[in-house]
């Protein structure tokens, strides 16, 4: 019989709440987070309720500003960029490491406010704060010659990012931004993830830094987040669809753009025997329920191959541990090591089930599926937004799980015979960010791997977004705009020469660093 869990002392919602408002009072408010406009934390804005994804409790939603205060905010952010890009680089790389130590010292409630907002386990909550630190001490260390010869953008970056890496990608990149002379303006993702990045800006922003970080629906404040004259870049993490909008806006203004868009991040198999390094992965490539551009939900298998392939990953994914973050057997446990927790909310978790459904319905073979009751769960808990793993094999081409990543715990197969199908089929969705191709045979993975469109090619292991030096960008339709990563980033955020053309994938020319 399973042991009861119980909430480990200390890490409820209302515990991480209460400490917000003690380190942050400016910007927190009994029962909600204030916006950050014109150097000041400021009131108004419609909040929407929000419910914690971990068990479905009340947590602080964002305050929904209108159109119109949004064009203030970014009028604002203008007046700080205008005076912030004068500020002496010796000056902004001492604030930015005043905030990396503020971060620091409230590492672990960042990191818990990141499990009750999103639902990463602690693990992951922790790896993603402290690679933001780590992240951008690297460029203060290192971002003098970077800057040679280089000047701020004219207006502030605007920065619209998903809710699954608020502080690794967003406060990363706004740090990096700020540390380049530009001032930085942030909307806080709807579905999670605004306590925060409250926070994380209230500490940036003692510290000095031009920061404004706002709330409000895409399509009320892309005017202003978007096509506003005053911005000087948009930089964009987020789906396909509404990055080809942005991708349209900013073309037709001839605005600096980033904008990262998922892709179909594949892994393929052939002519491959080391099995136990297969086996030995699986459970990592489950990180956060494959809630993250680099994951990998589809396997391309060389057919001959597909039994052993099935003798290395079934064990692997039959191990995966997910459930309730911050649920222990006893008071002094230590938070549990899972894999993932819960999918970002309810509906999400839904619309995985009805797409698996209706993929096996369509043909589509179902050779693992999970079930919640494998889970670690407090008593009585709501665990509508759990999702436990799925594998499919063969999934029909009507289904969205044939070519586009699902963003949750569930893999499909496909079974190939030749090489030119194996690189069609690793190429479904016209350009990723990552890909792998697993051979035993180092001439063949030269040979394969540069017709994979993806921006990173692993032989036989993972690939990462990166951090520090390393570059990061995508192909096809899985990336628009300026590359960044390493020195990258400094460029696409900063004007060099003139008739500099940035590498990137632009509409008129794709230019690989």
């Amino acid at each position: 019989m399973a042991p009861t869990l119980i909430l480990k002392p200390g890490t409820a919602w209302s515990d991480a709440w209460q400490r917000s408002l003690a380190v942050a009072p400016e910007a927190f408010r009994d029962d909600h987070v204030l916006n950050l406009w014109a150097a000041s934390w400021q009131s108004g804005g419609r909040t929407l309720p929000a419910y914690s994804p971990v068990d479905g409790s009340p947590i602080a939603g964002p305050p929904r500003l209108d159109a119109e205060t949004a064009q203030r905010a970014v009028r604002a952010s203008l007046d700080q960029h205008r005076a912030w890009r004068h500020i002496p680089l010796s000056e902004r790389r001492a604030r930015v490491s005043a905030t990396l130590d503020a971060l620091t010292e409230h590492r672990e409630l960042l990191a818990l406010l990141l499990v009750w907002e999103i639902g990463k386990p602690w693990r992951l909550a922790q790896a993603d704060v402290d690679r933001a630190i780590d992240g951008v001490r690297w460029y203060v260390d290192g971002v003098e010659p970077m800057l040679e010869g280089r000047s701020p953008l004219p207006g502030p970056v605007s920065n619209i990012a998903s809710w699954n890496y608020p502080m690794s990608v967003l406060v990363h990149a706004m740090l990096v931004q700020a540390l380049a002379g530009n001032a930085v303006i942030a909307k806080a993702p709807t579905d999670g993830g605004v306590a925060c990045l409250t926070l994380a800006a209230a500490l940036a922003v003692r510290e000095g830094l031009p920061i404004t970080l706002v709330s409000g629906s895409g399509g009320e404040l892309s005017e202003a987040l978007v096509r506003s004259p005053e911005i000087g870049c948009v930089s964009f993490v987020g789906g396909r669809d509404t990055g080809a909008r942005i991708a349209t806006t900013v073309a037709d203004l001839g605005k600096r753009h980033i904008l990262e868009q998922e892709g179909l991040n594949t892994w393929g198999i052939w002519n491959h025997t080391d099995w136990d390094a297969l086996t030995a992965v699986i459970p990592k490539l489950f990180d956060y329920g494959k809630q993250r551009c680099t994951a990998y939900p589809r396997f391309v298998v060389q057919r001959s191959l597909f039994a052993d392939f099935l003798g290395a990953y079934l064990p692997a994914v039959r191990s995966i541990r997910f459930g309730h973050p911050l649920a222990v057997e006893h008071p002094d446990d230590a938070l549990p090591d899972l894999d993932f927790g819960p999918l970002i909310n309810a509906a999400k978790a839904k619309e995985l089930t009805d797409q698996v459904a209706e993929a096996i319905d369509r043909g589509a073979v179902p050779l693992h599926h999970g079930s919640l009751d494998d889970g670690r769960f407090l008593p009585g808990q709501d665990t509508s937004a759990y999702f436990a793993p799925v594998t499919l094999l063969g999934p029909p081409p009507s289904s969205p799980l044939h070519h586009a990543e699902p963003f949750g715990p569930v893999d499909t197969i496909v079974l190939v015979d030749t090489e030119a199908e194996l690189l069609a089929a690793m190429n479904a969705s016209n350009g990723a960010l990552a890909a792998t191709l697993a051979t035993d045979d180092p001439e063949t993975y030269a040979r394969l791997s540069p017709q994979i469109r993806a921006f990173k090619v692993g032989h036989g292991r993972p690939r990462s977004r990166g951090d520090r030096e390393e570059l990061f960008g995508g192909f096809g339709s899985s990336w628009r705009g300026a590359f960044v990563g390493g020195e990258l980033l400094v460029k696409a955020v900063t004007n060099g020469p003139d008739g500099e053309r940035p590498p990137g994938n632009f509409p008129d020319y794709h230019l690989m660093p």
